[in-house]
């Protein structure tokens, strides 16, 4: 019988295989995402399946939102076999409150805008403009009552 025989990759081919960028590797390494491979014996870095599946982790994370210190504590939640299903979820939660608040603050963003666009005809000179004067501190409130927030 055959024996499976574990893949291994370049820096470059193991990029190319999770669709990063050769430096996006580099970053992760340095942010202690991903371990620092070991070299073959012409210096190239040689990466696993592992790591492979560890940036599969890392990307669809990212696609959820999870911001890059978020990941390297989900890393260390999920590396751990006693880590229960609770801990995740409220890990997971506590990310979903803030995305759903981001999406508060855009929706709200969008209206302020979307209330300046409207009052501006885009005709005529810069002077008088509402989007210009909101911005300079002229105009504070758009024509709906709409409040702009940080």
């Amino acid at each position: 019988m055959k024996r499976e025989v574990a893949s291994t990759w370049t820096r470059a081919a193991l990029a190319k295989k999770a669709g990063v960028g050769p430096e996006t590797l580099r970053f992760y390494e340095q942010k202690g995402l991903l371990q620092t491979p070991r070299r073959n014996d012409s210096g190239y870095r040689i990466y696993k399946d592992e790591d492979l599946t560890r940036l599969q982790f890392i990307r669809r994370s990212q696609e959820l939102g999870f911001s890059l210190n978020d990941i390297k504590q989900l890393l260390q939640l999920t590396g751990s076999i006693k880590t229960s299903r609770q801990k995740v979820r409220t890990f997971a939660e506590a990310r979903l409150t803030l995305i759903r608040q981001k999406i508060r603050d855009l929706r709200s963003m969008e209206r302020a805008l979307g209330s300046l666009v409207t009052q501006c005809d885009g005709k005529g000179a810069l002077q008088g403009c509402p989007i210009v004067e909101f911005l300079d501190g002229e105009n504070f409130e758009t024509k709906d009552n709409t409040h702009c927030h940080e």
